[in-house]
């Protein structure tokens, strides 16, 4: 039996309306479950990037790729290598006391995270990084009590000056 793994893809389709709806439907249709999902318009503004993180085995993997390239407005579709650089960023708020503020305002330095509102009893906690720095964060401040969560998702790029359009 195949190993199950995380595997981020890198889509660019057509900038145009209702394409994420087709891209996201076939998942749907062909019982994939998508771990994160982010998009957004490309340095040209007649495409967009859609990134995925799925899990699976290869099998599934490039049944997945073969899916995709076949809809009408992807024009390109690429598995990132391991050693992409991939970023994400999360939004914590988290509840403190006059005993537990220091703590948590040290491991927001540890983590290079940003305060960005605080009032008397929480305070709200920008962090960007690599999805285990994030996960590692919120194992972190789980103790404190997290009032509310948000994570974006990744974000991926090659490294070096491999592009999708170029390779």
């Amino acid at each position: 039996m195949e190993k199950i793994n995380k595997f981020v893809i890198a889509v660019y389709v057509d900038n145009k309306f209702g394409v994420l709806t087709r891209v996201t439907s076939m998942f749907t249709r062909r019982g994939f479950n998508i771990d994160a999902l982010t998009v957004g318009e490309t340095e040209s503004p007649e495409y967009s990037r859609i990134t995925i993180c799925l899990s699976g085995d290869g099998y599934a993997r490039e049944q997945l790729i073969n899916q995709l390239r076949k809809l009408y407005n992807v024009k390109k579709v690429d598995v990132l290598d391991d050693d992409s650089i991939k970023r994400e960023l999360m939004l914590l708020k988290v509840a403190y006391t006059s005993q537990n503020r220091a703590d948590i305002l040290a491991a927001t330095e540890v983590y290079r995270a940003k305060v960005i509102d605080y009032t008397t009893d929480e305070m709200c906690i920008e962090v960007t990084g690599d999805p285990t720095k994030i996960d590692a964060f919120i194992k972190l401040m789980i103790p404190f009590g997290i009032l509310e969560m948000c994570r974006t998702g990744i974000v991926a790029l090659e490294r070096g000056s491999k592009t999708l359009f170029n390779d």
